[in-house]
């Protein structure tokens, strides 16, 4: 008899902190620690007029993907975020993305697949068959959010473009735009923003598309109306506003990789045995309600692969995990 054992990060649905227990929490998160200082949020009412903002509800099937953490409030989620062609300041997202047009919205799929082309983006998603997942999302920065995503697995739509057997990686673009971008008029990146992903990691079943959260459609600044969600490697790699996918034989390039490969490997996996050159990762600061939103933010240690090893750890077996970071 097979014997099915949930991995550690799912739990009983019983257990699960309610989304709608937090949705209209009002409380706006004033400051964040960050290591060797204080850095305020610049601009709270900014955050505020984010999380009222009026998105479209989605419907999603709950599902056993979820942590043991309090989710972060929609108002931290919706005002604190890197999305670099909007600008480098935490809040210019919040204050600019609006500008960006995601309808219609289409990806060009191009490489080592038969079925290369442009699809309507409601061609490649199916909308009755969302799921909602809550996963720990880590940034490089030594923060950390769990935000309940909503979306399908990557798996199932990159499957439909049938890769052939040279499709070894798998990279995804980001649209550029300047009109809609005013972040791209600076050269902090070389554009458009892009990520990849090794086929099998592409192919594990945490890897997900996302197009909501919440119960809302995606929020602009929270990369709509498409972005990666990758929970087990650093917040960087979850690309944004996808507009382009390209199957390749070989490594490709990645934004923060070509930028600075000392800091930023391909791989990007949550490592605390890895020392960022300016910071530590071996601990974060969790950003939820339980914390209190005018002082410190809790503290916990850094897990490796994010606590999803029971998941992922097999893809990298035998690997130099520190020089294959």
């Amino acid at each position: 008899m097979l014997i099915r054992r949930p991995p550690s990060y799912a739990l009983k649905e019983n257990e699960v902190t309610s989304p709608s227990a937090y949705l209209h929490r009002r409380e706006v998160l004033a400051a964040f620690i960050a290591a060797g200082g204080i850095l305020a949020l610049p601009n709270v009412a900014q955050a505020r007029r984010a999380a009222q903002h009026d998105y479209a509800p989605l419907t999603a099937a709950k599902t056993g993907y979820t942590v043991k953490d309090p989710l972060t409030p929609w108002d931290a989620l919706t005002s604190y975020n890197n999305f670099y062609e909007f600008g480098t300041g935490k809040d210019d997202p919040a204050k600019k993305a609006h500008k960006l047009i995601t309808k219609p919205w289409t990806v060009t799929v191009e490489g080592e697949a038969e079925k290369t082309g442009t699809y309507a983006l409601e061609d490649l998603i199916d909308y009755n068959a969302l799921e909602e997942r809550i996963y720990r999302h880590r940034c490089v920065e030594a923060w950390s959010m769990v935000i309940p995503w909503i979306g399908v697995p990557l798996a199932g739509v990159l499957k439909k473009f049938e890769p052939n057997s040279r499709a070894k990686y798998v990279q995804f673009f980001t649209k550029y735009s300047r009109k809609e971008m005013p972040g791209t008029f600076w050269p902090v990146l070389k554009w458009p923003y892009r990520e990849g992903l090794r086929m099998d990691e592409a192919l594990n079943p945490l890897a997900f598309l996302v197009v909501g959260v919440y119960g809302r459609v995606l929020p602009n600044q929270n990369g709509a109306p498409l972005r990666l969600v990758v929970p087990w490697k650093y917040g960087y790699k979850s690309i944004k506003s996808i507009e382009r996918i390209r199957f390749t034989q070989t490594m490709p390039e990645t934004s923060w990789n070509q930028s600075n490969a000392r800091e930023y490997g391909f791989y990007s996996n949550v490592n605390p045995l890895v020392e960022h050159p300016r910071w530590s990762q071996a601990s974060e600061r969790v950003i939820g309600p339980q914390t209190g939103f005018a002082g410190a933010l809790a503290r916990r240690d850094t897990e490796m692969f994010n606590g999803y090893g029971d998941a992922v750890a097999s893809l990298y077996a035998g690997m130099d995990l520190r020089k294959n970071h």
